[in-house]
């Protein structure tokens, strides 16, 4: 007998042998597969728990609204409304939202500003109710009216927060006076010195 008759017949012996086991076992053997019957499938099989997921959402930080002020058409300050977090309604904030300048809307309504696009506010704080605004020296490279008008737009807007009093500017940290309505250099400005730029309120009857 060769080897590879050797072979099969000891492979045949096994399956017969496991066969033969399987059986008195107790194990039945199916000639083909079979679906179990409900009752017989081990328990949480059939409605395996589905993985849960945590989402987890950044809430976004509420808004206040606070007033800036452009040139309107008139040459009179207009103040128009902007939203600042409520967590840092700080005058740095603020002051950033007039540098932004007006809307598209706003510019097509004839709103203007003098500050340069290019101005920065590096800094701005509030000591015994006079605000300290530090600016980059774009702001300082503004003269004549246009200058007046800028000096009354941070007067105006810094003036809307609350103990405000009077507003002494810096350019890059070095104190600096700046000019007035009557075209005086002042080292604190105030609102009572730009009373030809003040806002014009609405006549009686009109809407504001």
């Amino acid at each position: 007998m060769s080897d590879l008759h050797r072979r099969a017949l000891v492979a045949v012996a096994a399956v017969v042998a496991a066969g033969t086991a399987l059986g008195a076992c107790g194990v039945p053997i199916d000639a083909q597969p079979t679906a179990l019957a409900p009752d017989r499938i081990p328990f949480g099989l059939l409605a395996p728990e589905s993985a849960t997921t945590t989402t987890t959402s950044i809430p976004s930080p509420v808004e206040a609204p606070v007033a800036v002020y452009f040139l309107g058409p008139t040459g009179h300050l207009v103040p128009v409304a902007r939203d600042v977090p409520v967590s840092a309604p700080d005058l740095t904030s603020i002051l950033d939202a007039l540098v932004a300048g007006p809307t598209e809307t706003e510019a097509a309504s004839g709103l203007q500003s003098a500050l340069s696009a290019q101005t920065t506010v590096l800094g701005a704080t509030v000591t015994d109710g006079i605000a300290t605004v530090n600016l980059t020296a774009t702001f300082g490279q503004l003269v004549g009216p246009p200058q007046i008008e800028a000096v009354a737009q941070v007067v105006f807007t810094a003036s809307g927060l609350s103990g405000v009093k009077g507003v002494t500017f810096q350019l890059s940290g070095q104190p600096i006076d700046v000019p007035v309505a009557s075209g005086a250099q002042v080292p604190v400005a105030d609102i009572s010195q730009f009373a030809s730029l003040a806002p014009v309120a609405p006549a009686r009857g009109s809407p504001a």
